[in-house]
């Protein structure tokens, strides 16, 4: 008897069930806040050189009308209107003297040694306090590359471990070295510390949340996989929220990590609450284990559990242990694991694309990046109204159409608009982005229920890796515009994002619908899913 029966007898989404998804949904908060820590931690607050001799800098840089107005500063072109000044020189006397009285003919241009930040938005941040401006300023992109290649490399390896030596063991391991990189963050001395902290945090981080996903999805039954695979974005979401009201509320990056970080201690007490996974103790042949989660579970949620039940099959099979290269080791496999990782790397591109072009908002920051956050809610419950209605595919397809079409149709107002067409462009923008992030809670639900448990795991971590990709490339074709220039320019990288997501969803139709269907368990079963052969019948639909 399979595992999907079992859960049919026993309470597809009971007391047990609930409890223990409410739990593994908590650390998607701690993640949603990692995954966009850096927006704050490496926030460059307007600055101008430290100029000597010229007290009271920051009340100045505050409160001038032209933000960087000093009679010290380099214009960068006189006849500038906007007032923009040279941020990384200035000029000195040559004879000594203070340069706010010196003669023109008397300066010489120099580079900054010290810098005046605005505290306005940011007390202060790891940007301001080592200085990483100017000539030090691709810092802040190195380290953002670094925390996502950290990423890439958490879902790939913790992924694999997990099908290997368990979920639950994994997912501890994580949550330790979360803590212990994540407070190590706040004393960094140096960016190199800093840096090599945060790759450490993108790997155990992003590595925790996708087996917190995989672990809620194997203890549900079919019919509330929907709810169980989209349900825990809200809360990452959440972790959003939660973030810029630290950000506001603290406006200091050391204290704003303290924050984030200090919630995740609770999440130690989880090797005592959270069973491991009875799908995969099943995969692994250890059934008096699995028995044990299976009793506790109809206890709790008061179900009888008949002797016959707990006579799961033990028959042996050489597909009984999986690894992630046996996805490619069959041609339907091979093709459909390439279709989804495609999909997984659009999803990813187009949400950080649009993130980053509604992020160009004039206005407050604190204000923007709320509604950056907050637009992601109704994109998770409309997918949860969808999903059971329309089918994974379609719904997935749908949104990432959304997505795409919404990119798109920003060229006319970009080309054909000006500063009155605006608002269009942020209602268009924020459409791409509730498209991209339903898309997102579908294309987890939809892999999950495609890979056999076998690998799993190794399945989704290798396609979040897929899509941390994605999300390096785009803001590379975000500036492919520079190269052509003009207004074509500006709408070229709308039109990549568009076509490359209104492709993905046309292509995402040739995977087979997993709606109401049990999940494969072994690679035989994922190759011969949705054939409709007699010998299939774990894919038959089940009676709700």
């Amino acid at each position: 008897m399979r595992f999907d029966d079992i859960l049919i007898h026993i309470g597809e989404f009971g007391f047990y069930q609930k409890r223990l998804y409410l739990l593994l949904c908590m650390p998607a908060i701690s993640v949603g806040c990692y995954m966009m820590m850096l927006v704050i931690l490496m926030a460059t607050p307007v600055h101008r050189c430290q100029i000597p001799g010229y007290e009271n800098d920051t009340y100045a840089l505050q409160n001038d009308n032209h933000g960087l107005l000093v009679n010290a500063s380099i214009p960068l072109a006189a006849e500038d209107e906007d007032f923009l000044y040279d941020k990384c020189h200035m000029y000195t006397c040559n004879n000594g003297g203070s340069a706010l009285s010196c003669p023109v003919q008397n300066r010489t241009r120099v580079k900054c040694s010290s810098w005046v930040y605005d505290k306005l938005t940011f007390h202060e941040t790891f940007t301001s306090k080592t200085n990483l401006v100017c000539g030090e300023s691709l810092k802040t992109s190195h380290t953002q590359m670094i925390f996502y290649f950290g990423v890439l490399v958490g879902d790939l390896g913790f992924g694999m471990i997990a099908d290997i030596i368990g979920r639950k063991i994994t997912l501890y391991v994580t949550i330790l070295i979360l803590i212990g990189s994540a407070f190590g963050v706040a004393w960094s001395p140096t960016w190199v510390t800093f840096v090599i902290l945060e790759f450490v945090i993108g790997a155990a981080n992003h590595g925790a949340f996708i087996i917190c996903c995989v672990l809620g999805l194997e203890m549900v039954g079919p019919s509330k996989r929907v709810w169980a695979g989209i349900l825990v974005h809200a809360f990452f979401a959440l972790g959003l929220v939660y973030l810029v009201g630290m950000g506001y509320f603290l406006r200091d990056w050391f204290w704003v990590q303290i924050a984030v970080v200090a919630p995740c201690v609770l999440f130690l007490s989880y090797w005592f609450v959270v069973p491991e996974s009875p799908r995969w103790l099943i995969s692994q042949g250890r059934y008096s284990d699995a028995d044990k989660v299976i009793e506790r579970a109809a206890r709790v949620n008061k179900k009888p559990l008949p002797p016959s039940m707990m006579k799961v099959n033990q028959e042996k099979n050489e597909d009984s242990n999986g690894r992630i290269w046996h996805l490619f080791s069959h041609k339907v496999l091979l093709l459909r694991t390439l279709i989804v990782y495609f999909n997984w790397a659009v999803v990813s591109m187009i949400y950080y694309g649009v993130t980053m072009h509604t992020g160009n908002m004039n206005g407050d920051f604190y204000l923007n990046f709320f509604l950056l956050a907050i637009v992601e809610f109704p994109a998770y419950f409309i997918s949860i109204a969808l999903l059971d209605r329309w089918g994974r595919k379609r719904t997935h397809c749908a949104c990432m159409l959304l997505g795409g079409i919404a990119c798109i149709c920003t060229i006319f107002p970009v080309i054909f608009g000006g500063p009155d067409l605006q608002p269009l462009t942020l209602t268009l923008a924020i459409f791409g982005k509730i498209g991209a992030a339903g898309a997102f809670g579908v294309i987890y639900v939809f892999s999950a229920e495609l890979f056999p448990t076998v690998v799993r795991n190794a399945g989704m971590g290798s396609s979040s890796c897929v899509a941390r990709v994605g999300g390096m490339l785009a803001p590379y074709v975000a500036s492919s515009g520079d190269l052509v220039g003009g207004k074509f320019g500006k709408a070229l990288p709308l039109v990549i994002f568009g076509a490359f997501s209104v492709s993905a969803g046309l292509l995402c139709l040739l995977l087979p619908e997993t709606l109401h269907k049990k999940l494969p368990e072994t690679i035989e079963d994922g190759v011969n899913f949705n054939k409709g052969s007699k010998k299939d019948l774990y894919e038959k639909s089940l009676s709700i």
